[in-house]
């Protein structure tokens, strides 16, 4: 056996997503877990919860001590060329493979970044990766780039192989738990995790790419079976569970047996799913998932508008979004919808409908989004012959009627007349009365408060919009307890 000790390692630190710092880095997890019982040792490390290891003396003594392969996730635009600075500065004698969405999609930025990387995965790498410690010939291993005598080889793509032949993660590998956090303050000691029970989605939505991968392949449903997801559940210490399957209730048959599963076998977590809205025409499916412990639905809007509904390839229209949330909204769970934003040919009045909307069809938390085009986006077509609209080389979409800087500020403005004060308030009394949290959480949670109200300073949000907010809740409360 070649490797003794590999390195999975997550590159990048809290700050560059600082909402998002609570969730695991699940595609490099299930590259560890695929490397298994083909090495002596493993060992994953993700900086964002390893402050030893931000200093980089540290990780280099480490790795020219222990690691003879480092397997690096490059997933985000952010940071990217603070995680390029920090591969460059890396022990060279050690072999270095790096993978993710953002490696996949931009291998000559990384290529010409980093001139210590010596392969690049791109797609779903599991199989890949055991193919490369196997010390399979490199010519041979679909899926990889790697540099030959001074040039670029570009290996044919590797074909997307069942989710069921992937082991699912070992979370022992952990060194710490996930807890909610924001810019990188820990808020609540309610530790989190994330479980994928299915990859890809039948539905054409034009404006979703999350089952395209950055190489353009369609990833066509493919789901783990009712046991297996049971199995994982079983070994998960975490609080709250988010199932980030692209709808969890895709296959409405095995939703239900997971949930029946569930409640056999006494699984008592929290869980949040991604759904569509066709779960609407099965009442005893969200009877049993309010039974099994499912406290959040998040749910693809996306436009309270007909023609943008269309132009996205939706699926349904206006009426029946108001008639599915009839509906969804008599079961005692939270109920998230995301909306777009920013779409072709939409007007402001139309985007500045959308929070206006989500009232009227009763949402307890909304998302907005402004409209990208990525490389392969069924939409671009669209975007580039309509009259005044561009792309930038990110994806951002932006026209002559709306620069990036208009949109920011609708986005705010939406943002702002649907969390108001009284939202805010009976979010957080409807999250007490379905036990989303329990009596300790929520007081640890008020504790925190003052960490909460000092990072959303630290992001941009005016004082006076703050001060002025908090008046507002307080003198509503005050009136309520007078009258």
């Amino acid at each position: 056996m070649k490797y003794n000790h590999v390195l999975c390692l997550y590159p990048y630190l809290e700050s560059s997503n600082s909402t998002m710092g609570f969730f695991p880095p699940t595609g490099l997890e299930y590259i560890a877990a695929s490397l298994e019982g083909l090495v002596d040792k493993l060992t994953l490390i993700d900086l964002r919860q390893e402050e030893e290891f931000n200093d980089l003396v540290k990780l280099n003594e480490f790795i020219s001590q222990e690691i003879d392969l480092v397997c690096i996730s490059i997933t985000w635009d952010n940071q990217f060329n603070e995680v390029c600075n920090l591969i460059n500065k890396l022990n060279k004698d050690v072999p270095l493979i790096v993978g993710g969405q953002k490696a996949t999609e931009d291998w000559e930025g990384v290529f010409s970044l980093c001139p210590e990387v010596d392969i690049i995965v791109r797609g779903e790498g599991e199989k890949t990766i055991q193919e490369i410690v196997k010390e399979k010939p490199k010519e041979e291993i679909l899926g990889i780039s790697y540099r030959r005598n001074g040039e670029i080889v570009h290996n044919p793509n590797r074909p997307l192989f069942p989710v069921e032949d992937i082991p699912f993660p070992n979370r022992r590998l952990r060194r710490s738990q996930y807890r909610f956090s924001l810019n990188g303050r820990k808020i609540t000691a309610t530790s989190f995790d994330t479980v994928l029970s299915a990859r890809g989605c039948p539905f054409q939505c034009k404006f979703c790419t999350f089952t395209i991968n950055p190489l353009g392949q369609k990833r066509d449903y493919s789901a783990r079976s009712p046991k297996s997801v049971i199995e994982e559940l079983k070994n998960i210490s975490a609080d709250i569970i988010l199932f980030s399957d692209d709808n969890f209730f895709t296959d409405i048959k095995r939703s239900e047996e997971i949930c029946d599963l569930i409640i056999e076998h006494k699984i008592n977590k929290r869980f949040i799913a991604q759904t569509r809205l066709e779960i609407a025409k099965y009442p005893h499916i969200l009877e049993k998932a309010v039974g099994a412990g499912f406290k959040v639905l998040l749910t693809g809007i996306e436009s309270p508008h007909n023609r943008i509904l269309e132009q996205l390839n939706k699926g349904f229209t206006q009426e029946e979004i108001r008639s599915s949330f009839k509906v969804i909204k008599k079961y005692d769970m939270i109920i998230h919808g995301y909306f777009i934003f920013g779409n072709i040919t939409e007007t402001e009045e139309e985007m500045l409908y959308i929070s206006e909307f989500a009232k009227e069809i009763q949402l307890d938390a909304i998302t907005l989004n402004k409209l990208r085009i990525e490389k392969y986006s069924p939409l671009r077509k669209l975007a580039q012959e309509t009259l005044g609209y561009h792309i930038t080389d990110s994806g951002a979409l932006f026209s002559d009627t709306y620069s990036h800087a208009d949109l920011k500020k609708i986005g705010k403005k939406l943002r702002f007349s649907f969390y108001t004060p009284q939202r805010f308030m009976k979010l957080f009394i409807k999250c007490i009365r379905i036990k989303l949290f329990t009596k300790k959480e929520i007081v640890l949670l008020l504790i925190s408060l003052p960490t909460v109200i000092y990072a959303l300073l630290k992001r941009d949000i005016k004082k006076k919009r703050l001060k002025e907010t908090l008046w507002r809740l307080f003198s509503i409360k005050l009136k309520k307890t007078l009258s």
